[in-house]
């Protein structure tokens, strides 16, 4: 009996592993995002109860706390980022809760430098401002509702810059604007600004206090929606799942394009070239070091079907490494290998982040430092963006055309 139980051990680790199957690697992956935006829910609904102390109770103490939570908040959202490319149910629902950069002056005060020549609504402060015209129609808003931001102020008059919800609108009404440019700090919003009665500071502090809450509970809502898409019978899942073979594209496209045109190009190389912290994705709070780690690291999640909970635990499957490591062991060897660096290189940013030198100090002009550890990030990015398209290839998939940024394809073309 000893024997036979050696043999089989023997047997068990000498045997070939089975081969991960299209169908199993997106029901992981599916199962991924599953997990990322439910954990981006119960984190949001912990914001939205941090938000409520705030109204309740304004303090040093609950305003504090409020930022924490949103902080807390963006760790598992950008891990879901890269489920945003490929997938058009999650490309067209993004832009209600992550989208960037915005013409704050819409939501509430600015500093009186502040304009925008082509948004004639980008000092609207509708908190200030409860009855306006927008295209030539009266809107009442005396009241605040989820509604009336989704519905008529989120992208009002057609224009992008137009952010009303999401994570950047709350950010904005947490931190208020940064005032410091390149320089150390965020912003500075005194707890005051929520105070009802004697003491309130920056005005219609009730107002300010409705817009917060009902932009938070929107996030919720839209957070709730974009779960179910990927739970059991859900259309998102449905989608890559149905046929394996484009729900392997849709994965890789959604890795390459945040990967290189997304991360690499908009989100680090632009602010860079243009030395403008305008370009910072989490602007008002500083918490971009943090924003572009988790971006990172939610590509790699993606390639090796594995994704750390919120609460310490993991979800993982049979991956895309495995079906590429099937079909090109070189190929799936160095994108590994490239996923790491860019890991790394993310995890310095991050770390200079944590240790005060935020992303706009680093892309301050002639900060050499700092653009170094900028352009490190950006080009392991770039690096790894051609390996994912060479897993394209290998797993014999049809040709893609990840998302492009004129400051990595034309970069003259920025200073037009």
């Amino acid at each position: 009996m000893r024997f036979l139980a050696a043999l089989a051990l023997s047997t068990a680790l000498t045997a070939p592993a089975i081969a991960a199957t299209p169908e199993e690697v997106t029901k992981t992956y599916a199962d991924l995002a599953l997990a990322g935006y439910q954990d981006s829910l119960t984190t949001a609904q912990a914001l939205q109860v941090a938000v409520a102390a705030l109204i309740a109770t304004p303090s040093d103490d609950t305003l504090r706390a409020a930022r924490t939570a949103w902080i807390a908040a963006r760790v598992p959202y950008q891990q879901t980022e890269a489920f945003r490319f490929g997938n058009a149910i999650v490309d067209d629902w993004e832009g209600r809760v992550n989208a960037w950069p915005l013409d704050e002056g819409l939501i509430d005060y600015v500093s009186a430098d502040y304009g925008n020549e082509e948004n004639a609504l980008a000092t609207l402060n509708v908190i200030a401002t409860p009855t306006f015209t927008l295209s030539g129609s009266e809107i009442d808003a005396t009241t605040i509702t989820p509604a009336l931001i989704a519905e008529t102020l989120h992208e009002a008059d057609g224009i992008e810059a137009n952010v009303a919800s999401g994570y950047h609108a709350i950010e904005f009404l947490l931190w208020g604007q940064d005032l410091n440019g390149t320089g150390p700090g965020a912003g500075a919003r005194p707890y005051t600004d929520y105070l009802s009665g004697e003491g309130c500071t920056g005005g219609n502090c009730d107002r300010r206090a409705a817009y917060l809450q009902a932009a938070t509970d929107l996030l919720v809502a839209d957070l709730q929606e974009m779960t179910a898409n990927w739970n059991e019978g859900g259309a998102a899942r449905a989608a890559v799942t149905a046929d394996p073979q484009a729900g392997l594209l849709a994965m890789l496209t959604g890795m390459g394009s945040l990967s290189y045109g997304e991360l690499g190009g908009e989100r680090m190389k632009l602010g860079l070239m243009l030395n403008d912290p305008e370009e910072e994705h989490d602007c008002f709070s500083d918490n971009t070091h943090n924003s572009h780690y988790y971006d990172g690291l939610g590509i790699r999640n993606v390639y090796l079907g594995s994704y750390t909970r919120v609460d310490g635990s993991t979800v993982a499957g049979p991956s895309l490494a495995d079906l590429v490591a099937a079909a090109d062991p070189a190929v799936d060897t160095q994108l590994k290998a490239e996923l790491g660096a860019s890991v790394a290189a993310l995890q310095a940013v991050k770390d200079a982040g944590d240790n005060g030198k935020t992303f706009d100090t680093l892309i301050a002009p002639g900060n050499t430092e700092g653009e170094a550890l900028v352009m490190a990030a950006v080009n392991a990015l770039v690096t790894q963006t051609a390996s994912i398209d060479r897993a394209v290839t290998a797993l014999g998939l049809s040709k893609v055309d990840f998302e492009g940024s004129d400051s990595l394809d034309n970069p003259n073309a920025v200073f037009q």
